[in-house]
């Protein structure tokens, strides 16, 4: 559930009727703020797990599927990462963060080539240019799901330019979402990796 522009009681009111519809299953709010979070807290105490202005109520499944390994050039990208990373593990997936890896410091993706081949799937996300996920698509054979982030200067209008890049990606493989969805990247990722009984 995306909980940017609801009340604190809206939100705490979604994530009840997800809970009573589906009590064995993890209910997710993103985009919460400070309020939200707290208000969410307030209601289901030890059941919530915060991570990055996400929510989640209940205990996440044991992984069934896997790995899947989310990337993120900066750590300006990481609060998106992160969103990825936590929604696809209540989901069932095992998740690793590999982080700070950007094509302006090339040597710190080669040294991570082996871990990010072990990858079922890999989520790229990056801002300013958006290189990095075609760069991540010419070296695993995995599918790679493209999330472009608003990080940069004016000329990365507020993540239109790294969008731009990630849809013309000549590397093979290379699916796009919107820009700073990580909840979208990693519900793409759990349905290529065949997780039953989704989110």
């Amino acid at each position: 559930m995306y909980a940017a522009g609801k009340t604190p009681e809206q939100v705490v009111g979604a994530l009840r009727a997800l809970r009573e519809a589906h009590p064995g299953r993890v209910a997710v709010a993103t985009r919460c703020d400070a309020a939200s979070t707290a208000a969410v807290r307030e209601a289901f105490g030890a059941e919530v797990l915060v991570e990055s202005g996400v929510c989640a109520v209940g205990a996440f499944p044991d992984a069934e599927v896997g790995p899947l390994a989310v990337v993120c050039a900066g750590t300006s990208d990481l609060p998106v990462a992160r969103e990825a990373e936590f929604v696809a593990r209540a989901n069932g997936v095992e998740a690793r963060l590999v982080a700070d890896v950007g094509v302006a410091g090339l040597h710190r993706l080669l040294d991570r080539v082996p871990q990010l081949r072990e990858a079922a799937c890999v989520i790229v996300v990056a801002g300013m240019d958006g290189a990095l996920p075609s760069v991540v698509a010419g070296l695993v054979s995995a599918p790679v799901v493209a999330v472009p982030t608003s990080v940069g200067y004016g000329a990365a209008f507020g993540g239109l330019a790294p969008l731009l890049t990630m849809l013309n990606s000549c590397s093979p493989g290379v699916c796009v979402v919107n820009i700073d969805n990580g909840f979208g990247a990693a519900m793409a990722a759990v349905r290529m990796l065949g997780v039953k009984g989704a989110l």
